[in-house]
């Protein structure tokens, strides 16, 4: 036998007993700290464009079903994962999956609680939890893990049923907002100049100036005649607002002209285009799906889509394990001796067009099969 079983033995992997006597025992990566957590939302808030393509990840990862391995259970499963509720206002399967995914994307890791019923002896439902309050640190099994919870008071709280927690982190326990803040800070900054030169500019003001000629009278009535001016304007522009045309008639030297009229505005459209394809290959989203008409007849070609099905596919291995999980408690709770797997919907990220000569062309693929399995079997 290449693997034998030693009695009154643990087995310990050489790599976990050099880490655990250099680092301790805390093998897994910290969890996301507060001030991290407060920041990726702040972020998410501030820029549309991330949580946009955040939220399209989410919708694009597709939908799934939970099937067991004994038919006998599998109606009953369904009608679990369809009803669960999931903490206080969600129910279904599908919701936990969305928030944990949210979770996952945002903060690099996410936590959630298969909350049982002791008395009933049931699944009461699931809960998502908050990343930043759990920390994560190695059993007596190096396999295994031991979950603690960081109370308000700084104090940490060690979960008596790990088997419970359903945990899972991204590669590396990073965000894939990691490293956008400090572009999201440039990109921010240019559209609030943008404000403020609109405000300066866009809105139009207008510098009235009387010169009096060298009259006696003039010069006398100076003062009186620029406070009528002023009046005059005012009210042609007061009724402007309430669609009013007013003509304004003065005597004398009157210079009208707009304020800041020979300044152009700065043209902003490369360096924002510059941050936002920063953006959009970090999160992996075409920018037409965002929303961003870089060219004319842009579309999704073959190798885009490739590109964004192995980013899918990618967040899938992460959440079937999670799925299970669920599935595999609930089965266990009613005393089936089964177990589940995660069959995904497939991804179509392809135009109908595309689709239906694909269809076509299977039909004909089908129909020449047909044919040559009838010549074989008349000869």
């Amino acid at each position: 036998m290449l693997f034998r079983k030693k009695k009154d033995k643990a087995v310990t992997p050489q790599l976990i007993s050099a880490q655990r006597s250099q680092c301790g025992e805390n093998l897994l990566p910290a969890a996301i700290e507060p001030y991290e957590k407060e920041l990726y939302d702040r972020l998410r808030f501030a820029v549309p464009i991330i949580d946009a393509a955040v939220m399209k990840i989410i919708r694009l990862t597709g939908g799934f079903r939970v099937v067991c391995s004994d038919e006998a259970y599998q109606e009953e499963l369904d009608r679990f994962l369809e009803n669960v509720p999931v903490g206080i206002s969600g129910r279904s399967i599908g919701t936990f999956v969305d928030n944990f995914l949210d979770s996952l994307l945002t903060y690099g890791s996410a936590v959630g609680e298969i909350a049982a019923d002791p008395e009933e002896q049931k699944i009461a439902g699931l809960w998502t939890g908050d990343v930043s309050r759990l920390r994560i640190a190695g059993g007596n099994d190096p396999f295994a893990r031991r979950y603690s919870l960081i109370l308000p008071d700084g104090t940490s709280k060690t979960l008596e049923r790990p088997e419970n927690i359903l945990y899972a982190s991204l590669t590396g326990g990073h965000s894939i907002l990691r490293g956008l803040p400090a572009l999201s800070s440039i990109l921010l900054r240019i559209y609030e100049c943008i404000g403020q030169n609109f405000d300066r500019a866009g809105n139009v003001r207008y510098a009235v100036t009387y010169r009096p000629s060298g009259d006696t009278g003039d010069m006398v009535y100076t003062r009186e005649r620029a406070q009528q001016i002023a009046r005059e304007w005012a009210d042609g522009m007061n009724s402007a607002k309430y669609g009013q045309v007013k003509d304004f008639v003065a005597v004398g030297d009157v210079d009208i002209k707009v304020i800041g009229a020979e300044n152009q505005l700065f043209d902003t459209n490369v360096p924002v285009r510059q941050l936002l394809e920063q953006l959009v290959a970090k999160l992996s989203i075409p920018p037409f799906l965002l929303g961003l008409s870089w060219s004319s007849t842009e579309r999704m070609s073959a190798q885009q889509a490739d590109i964004l099905t192995s980013e899918l596919e990618y967040y899938r291995r992460l959440l079937t394990p999670v799925i299970c999980d669920i599935g595999n408690a609930y089965l266990c709770s009613v005393g089936a001796e089964c177990s589940c797997r995660v069959e995904w919907d497939n991804i179509n990220l392809q135009d109908e067009s595309a689709l239906a000569e694909a269809r076509l062309k299977n039909a004909q693929a089908h129909e020449i099969e047909l044919r040559n399995q009838k010549a074989e079997s008349s000869n």
